[in-house]
This record gives C-alpha cells, sequence and structure tokens, in this order.
C-alpha cells in the first residue's frame, strides 16, 4: 500500500511541468520514527523534500497522530520539507484538520491538496469510496442505532460497554464495534468511567445524512375522528397498560406534541402488530388507497418503540432524536419542522 501511495503522488506530481521526480523512499530512516515515503524533487532545478505518512485508516483518530508525527519531522529534522498524509480515503473533516495544522494531504480515491514554493495541487472528488458508505451505514443500521439512541439520551454520561450492552439490548461485541467506529471518527472519546460522546452534533448531522425511512409495512387508513376525538382516542389506545402492543405517535405528529411548529392533515403512527390492532379499534380506521388521513409503519425494526417518551399522559412519541430524522426526509415541510425540533428539543448538541 506504501508503493501504491507513493505511484499516485509521483502521478499527481509529474503532471506539474515544472517539477520532476528525482526518486521516491519507502525505507524509514534511522531513529525512532522515520516518514513511510520521502520524495525529492527538483522544483525549477531547485530541490525539495516531501515527508509523507501513509495511515491504512484515514479518520480522524489515525489522521491526527499521523499529522502529529509529520509536524514533529519537520520541525525537528527537516525544516524545509513539506509533510504530507496519505491514506486510502480522507474525509473532509480530516481535510480540514490538515489544511489547519499545514499538512498536505493525498487519498487514493483522488482527493488531494498540496502546496509549497510556489506549487499548488488541488483536487477533490465528490463520491465516498463503496467501502467508507458501507462502513458508515453499518454504523447506523438497527442494532447499531439502539445503541446511538442510549449514547443520544444521555450525552454527557461515561458509558461503560456492558452497560450499553445491557440497555441498548445488544450484544457486548455489537457495541464494543459502534465504540471503535464512534473514536475512530472522534465523535466520542474513551475516558477512564468510560465511552463519552464527544460530538453528538457532529454524529447526529452524520446519521440525518446518512438515514433512510425504517423498512417494514406502511399502511394507510381513514378516520372519520378529528381533533380532540381523534387526539383523545389515540392516547386511550397508546397508554401504557398490562396488555400486550405498542404504538407511539411519530413523525410530524410526534412533532406536535415535542415541538409544535404546523399541523397537517395526516396523523402518523409506530404500531407493531397488536399496537396496530388497538389504533384500528380506538380510532375506527378503515384502509384506504387515497384520501388517507391516518398513516401507521409497523417497522420491522422494533427497537423504535421502545425509544419513546410521554410528554403528556398516553400520549406517546418517538424520542426527540428520532422524530427529527423521520422529518429531515420528509420532504421541504418536514426539513422546517425537523430545525425548528432542533433548535428547540436538541440545543443540547450545539
Amino acid at each position: 500500500m506504501e508503493i501504491r501511495a507513493g505511484e499516485a503522488l509521483r502521478r499527481l506530481l509529474e503532471r506539474v511541468p515544472i517539477l520532476q521526480v528525482e526518486g521516491i523512499e519507502t525505507e524509514a530512516v534511522a531513529g525512532d520514527w522515520g516518514p513511510d515515503l520521502t520524495v525529492r524533487l527538483l522544483v525549477n532545478g531547485r530541490r525539495h523534500l516531501l515527508i509523507c505518512e501513509y495511515k491504512s485508516n484515514g479518520q480522524p483518530r489515525y489522521a491526527r497522530s499521523a499529522i502529529l508525527r509529520l509536524r514533529n519531522c519537520i520541525e525537528q529534522r527537516h525544516p524545509e520539507a513539506t509533510p504530507v498524509f496519505i491514506a486510502p480515503y480522507i474525509s473532509p473533516t480530516v481535510r480540514q484538520l490538515c489544511e489547519e495544522q499545514g499538512v498536505c494531504y493525498l487519498d487514493l480515491e483522488g482527493n488531494a491538496r498540496i502546496a509549497f514554493r510556489g506549487v499548488f495541487i488541488e483536487c477533490t472528488v465528490t463520491d465516498k469510496p463503496a467501502a467508507e458508505q458501507r462502513a458508515l451505514k453499518s454504523l447506523f443500521r438497527p442494532k447499531s442505532a439502539q445503541v446511538l439512541r442510549a449514547l443520544l439520551r444521555e450525552p454527557g454520561r461515561a458509558w461503560r460497554v456492558a452497560d450499553l450492552s445491557e440497555i441498548s439490548g445488544v450484544s457486548l461485541g455489537h457495541v464494543s464495534n459502534v465504540r471503535t467506529g464512534l473514536i475512530d471518527r472522534e465523535w466520542a472519546r474513551a475516558s477512564e468511567d468510560g465511552l463519552v460522546l464527544s460530538e453528538p452534533d457532529a454524529l447526529l448531522d452524520a446519521w440525518r445524512d446518512s438515514y433512510a425511512a425504517p423498512s417494514g409495512e406502511r399502511l394507510r387508513f381513514y378516520t372519520p375522528l378529528h381533533g380532540s376525538a381523534l387526539e383523545d382516542a389515540s392516547r386511550s389506545a397508546m397508554r401504557a397498560d398490562d396488555s400486550p402492543g405498542r404504538a407511539a405517535f411519530a413523525s410530524f405528529s410526534a412533532a406536535q406534541w415535542l415541538s409544535p411548529y404546523g399541523r397537517t392533515g395526516t396523523h402518523y403512527f409506530f404500531a407493531d402488530d397488536e399496537g396496530l390492532r388497538k389504533l384500528r379499534e380506538a380510532l375506527k380506521l378503515t384502509p384506504t388507497s387515497k384520501g388517507e388521513n391516518v398513516v401507521v409503519i409497523v417497522p420491522k425494526d422494533l427497537g423504535l418503540l421502545s425509544d419513546t417518551v410521554e410528554p403528556a399522559p398516553g400520549a406517546v412519541c418517538t424520542s426527540p432524536v428520532q422524530t427529527y430524522l423521520d422529518l429531515s426526509i420528509a420532504g421541504e415541510r418536514g426539513a422546517e419542522a425537523a430545525d425548528h425540533l432542533r433548535r428547540e428539543r436538541l440545543s443540547w448538541l450545539k
């Protein structure tokens, strides 16, 4: 991979007419630490060095240590050289970090920013590599999401892996994988007391950008009830008792209880099979293919029905975080309502 990185850097540099690559060395120099690559250049006939550190993982956690090593090497051994961080993929966050620290960068997807002695090279590729997309999506899949919901409910708390496993109902191994993903992206940090979210706002942003509607059955109904009659019947159906079945206000309907912004003519619920039966009976629901005023989603991920709040007796709602995510994909009005909800109920993330 270091050889491949060196060749990618060579191809990039050779596109600049005033540059001549004299050689690329991959062996580390003597001492506690040596660069992965040393590039010897002629710039308009003048010699110049690029000191490069390659990491197989370009996440912020690894990038930060590489940047520190590069800066130390430049300061102590090669003050006239240019530091370059190289990885398979470097995210916009890490690119910004490199710029702030005065370190150039290159990834094997084609993103690059290299500047020295009147030379300036900048390339940007808009698409994320498939591996990065898979890794990010896996962090927001249902099992992982149960862990994230627990963390976001108490963002200042330090969590032991065993405690997170117990409260989220997810295996210790899976919680450990989520922990690693969060730490690598610097959205969380490991303290003496456990895992603590350090950038919950960035975590929620990334979740929103990757979010898709929960898979499951989406059912459309018509109810003759309106106003307070519909509200009272819904709360009665959702009120906790000893009988099985769970249901909750969702999307715009949950937002009306959590942070009212604008009413819609359709009422939204999440429910399991027995919760659906309760809603059908209480709201006198009739299936319809058009003109619906009630939408009930029976999700495959029933963990959604465990992450709820009850702002008034019987008014069971999806949590502010889940409501925010659902609103964010509900069109322009939904995005506006999501922003309002975030300002009102998720300001702790700022």
